[in-house]
């Protein structure tokens, strides 16, 4: 950690972390909450997005149009997101107004007052999300594929939740599930740019005294199980997303594993898409991709292709995944490492990136990773250690889903056996 670099941990348990850096004039500031998609129940389902929908919906002090209308007069940003295992509320602004973007989003996660006309209209806006993301092919496939891999447990349910549940879900639920996840102890105040580490922990003390002091739920573990997936669509492309069991933020295998997912299907001159696009063209879009979190992850396979063409895409991109765990080559290694150290590297210069990175590495691993430290992972990855982490992540179950004129793609059972030959 460099001098640029501070962590305070106040008495409630609340996290702040900082990072000055020189040579710009903006502070990007965000909360981040350990509590996702995952901590959900079954009859809650949605309810960690809907909550992040409705903190922007109106405050004790602000209205709904009053936040917007605040950070936008002085030419700030501000936004959210919910993923499996976080919820983020972030706000970019010039450094001079820094103590609005701290008392915006403090106001936001502890005196958010979800009014009923405000909570009304917000949840025809996530049932029109909702509808949107079944419309959209290339989206919605990655919701089957999580619940195949998943199924019938919290690490599987879809991030917008379904229809029925939106519709049916109470202001008191709300409420409720706030009180219990955003908690000062379960939640992480990140902040970079250009400012002063005791500045912002003077902002934060202030703004976020009224976090809940309580222990956050305990975490139910993912169990992966994989399985099958298809649904016939009237659709132009089957989208079929192929995938396995992967590895944890904290496994051993997590570097070998994201530069095998370059080398596999990262970029123009990855074997999938000169293989499947460049020489065959059976594909306009195919990319391989990882999803780790604090107990497992997943490694998956996108592909969007024609009815016809199915039937030859899947069985070329099972012959790949089988030859990257016998032969890896020193200089496609070498191109994959260079292009995750820059990209690395590039996120740095970005206030808003160096903000989520710093919250992320501190929930994750307790402790900050220093940017040389990241850098040497990646240079130990030799060649074996690529073929070692393919061999493991594809000789799993696989998971297979399929959305369109699917009739032509292998089953699950044809996948595997090809795979264990």
């Amino acid at each position: 950690m460099t001098d640029a670099v501070r962590i305070t941990r106040l008495p409630s348990g609340l996290r702040v972390v900082t990072e000055r850096m020189d040579r710009v004039e903006t502070v990007s500031l965000g909360a981040y909450v350990a509590a996702g998609t995952r901590n959900e129940a079954g009859e809650e389902n949605g309810v960690s997005h809907f909550l992040e929908h409705m903190a922007f919906k109106g405050t004790e002090r602000r209205s709904a149009a009053a936040i917007a209308e605040e950070i936008e007069a002085v030419g700030g940003h501000i936004n959210a997101y919910t993923a499996r295992e976080q919820t983020a509320y972030y706000v970019k602004v010039l450094k001079e107004d820094t103590p609005l973007a701290a008392d915006i989003i403090g106001d936001i996660l502890t005196h958010s007052v979800f009014a009923p006309d405000e909570l009304e209209r917000e949840r025809g806006v996530i049932l029109q999300e909702i509808g949107q993301a079944n419309d959209t092919p290339d989206d919605i496939i990655f919701d089957h594929f999580q619940e195949t891999a998943f199924p019938s447990q919290p690490m599987g349910r879809p991030v917008l939740g379904t229809e029925a549940i939106i519709r049916a879900m109470p202001r008191e639920r709300l409420v409720g599930y706030m009180r219990g996840h955003y908690a000062a102890a379960n939640t992480i105040v990140a902040a970079a740019g250009a400012l002063e580490h005791d500045a912002i922990l003077d902002l934060v003390a202030r703004h976020f005294a009224d976090l809940p002091h309580a222990a956050p739920p305990p975490l139910l573990p993912g169990l992966y199980e994989g399985g099958e997936f298809r649904e016939e669509r009237d659709l132009d492309q089957v989208h079929i997303v192929l995938g396995f069991p992967s590895v944890a933020y904290a496994d051993p295998d997590f570097y070998p594993v994201l530069l095998l997912s370059t080398l596999l299907g990262g970029g123009m001159s990855s074997r999938l898409f000169q293989e499947v696009r460049e020489k065959r063209g059976l594909v306009y879009s195919i990319y391989s991709f990882t999803a780790p979190y604090t107990d497992g992850g997943l490694f998956g396979i996108y592909a969007g292709t024609g009815e016809s063409e199915a039937e030859e895409l899947v069985p070329v991109t099972l012959t790949e995944l089988r030859r990257v765990q016998e032969q890896v080559g020193e200089a496609e290694l070498a191109r994959a490492r260079a292009q995750v150290k820059a990209s690395l590297l590039m996120s740095l210069e970005s206030t808003g990136s160096r903000c989520e990175q710093l919250a992320r590495q501190l929930q994750v691993f307790g402790r900050l990773i220093p940017t040389a430290e990241t850098v040497a992972r990646l240079a130990a990855v030799g060649v074996n250690d690529v073929r070692r982490a393919a061999a493991r992540v594809f000789r799993a179950a696989p998971t297979l889903t399929a959305l369109g004129p699917a009739g032509r793609v292998p089953g699950l059972s044809a996948v595997a056996e090809r795979l264990a030959a």
